[in-house]
């Protein structure tokens, strides 16, 4: 009697298998927390669920809505909402996810472990915070200055946002991507993005050592703002940033200690890596 039941049970255990892989290749699943993997080349690449769709060593990692939560993203912008903000009703939990989404395959809030993840997340929104303010509008949750950085973040995302840049100002998903897109790229090819520069994944040559540029908080400003914030000391603008970024860490639960010391915290001693003098001026 064993021998009738072994068959259907292999065919449904194959069966399993089968529709597993068919979704894998379909580019995830509708369960947020489903972990497909695979190997290629000695390298365990993985999709889990809807948020981290593509093949990636990344994707094997929390995902970001496994330790950011919606009522965490309320506490972080809490003020967003307020009658002086300009955008109420604009930024939300799900339009970042979203947004998010396309570049956790990426590394995007997805590089390291929990700890290095939740840094992330909490050095990104600190820059977003800062820059949005009460106002909460403005193109790009992280702006996105001239117009040939228009043409490039239009070319990433497929919209044409070089003539119509106001689309970012219409549409939160658009806004969060567009602003994750100037974290997770490189302004110069010879340089790195400031997501490169958060997780360590950039190593510092002989000429950023003696402009004392160090992987950190620091040079994620310095990257994005150049000379604007950086190399002038402990000038407000700077301070600004540090102290939402600072608090965030402590309202996600991480504590402001792990932002690290102060050359690596902020940029006030660094020289620009781009220094605005060198920049196209802005037509926008």
């Amino acid at each position: 009697m064993r021998g009738i039941f072994v068959i259907p049970v292999v065919a449904a255990v194959l069966l399993v298998l089968v529709s597993n892989v068919a979704t894998a290749d379909n580019g995830g699943s509708s369960d947020p927390t489903k972990l497909l993997v695979k190997m290629v080349k000695g390298k365990t690449l993985c999709i889990k669920g809807w948020e981290c769709r593509e093949w990636s060593i990344h994707c094997c990692n929390l995902t970001i809505s496994e330790y950011f939560q919606s009522y965490q993203f309320e506490n972080l912008f809490s003020k967003r909402n307020s009658p002086v903000g300009k955008a109420v009703g604009f930024w939300d939990y799900f339009s970042f996810i979203t947004a998010a989404a396309i570049y956790e395959p990426l590394g995007f809030g997805t590089t390291g472990g929990k700890l290095m993840q939740m840094k992330e997340i909490s050095a990104f929104l600190g820059h977003v915070g800062s820059k949005t303010s009460s106002e909460y509008y403005g193109r790009g949750a992280l702006p996105i200055y001239w117009n040939y950085n228009y043409g490039a973040a239009g070319e990433a995302l497929k919209v044409d946002l070089l003539n119509h840049p106001e689309y970012i100002e219409q549409n939160a998903t658009l806004a969060f991507q567009a602003a994750i897109w100037r974290w997770m790229t490189p302004i110069k090819k010879s340089q790195p993005s400031a997501h490169d520069i958060f997780v360590a994944k950039w190593k510092p040559t002989k000429n950023d050592t003696l402009a004392k540029r160090v992987p950190g908080f620091g040079a994620t400003m310095n990257i994005l703002y150049g000379d604007l914030v950086c190399g002038q000391g402990d000038i407000d603008a700077m301070n600004n940033i540090v102290s939402h970024y600072q608090y965030y860490l402590d309202l996600l639960g991480v504590g402001r200690e792990e932002a690290g010391p102060h050359e690596v915290l902020t940029c006030a001693e660094q020289l620009s890596f781009n220094p605005i003098s060198s920049t196209p001026a802005s037509s926008s």
